[in-house]
């Protein structure tokens, strides 16, 4: 596998738009005005080794469910024994804009298919959750 940088919680931090080697000018510019903070801010070394998503460093908040896979000391939420957890559990408010809504579904394919599999797979995933139009009974079926 190609290195990625892969939350615990299932979102794939390597192709996320704020992530430092996928982040651009035009993007730390529009989220610096809508946050109001300054631009060098805006960049996120993913939630590995110590890190955790810039949007909560900003706030000065801690990740709860990186909290408890450390915790836990399990590597991704499906290798635990209460996966899938309250943590996990999609919610409407942010859903157009934050791809966390796909995470137990990303989390359940780890689980299925192993990561690196589901690495292979997972822009199109995104993808999908941030194009494809509702129709009730489908899915993210193609």
């Amino acid at each position: 596998m190609k290195e990625r940088i892969i939350a615990p919680c299932g979102i794939d931090c390597s192709i996320c738009e704020m992530f430092e080697k996928n982040v651009t000018d035009e993007f730390q510019e529009r989220i610096s005005s809508s946050i109001k903070v300054p631009k060098e801010l805006i960049t996120c070394k993913g939630c590995a080794n110590g890190h955790q998503c810039t949007f909560l460093d900003l706030q000065k908040k801690r990740c709860k469910t990186l909290e408890c896979v450390e915790k836990k000391n399990v590597q991704y939420c499906f290798e635990c024994d209460t996966f899938p957890c309250e943590y996990l559990m999609p919610l409407a408010d942010g859903a157009t804009k934050f791809p966390q809504n796909i995470k137990v579904y990303n989390l359940c394919l780890m689980k299925k298919l192993g990561v690196d599999e589901w690495a292979n797979q997972s822009r199109e995933i995104r993808d999908v959750y941030f194009t494809k139009k509702l129709v009730v009974g489908e899915g993210g079926s193609k």
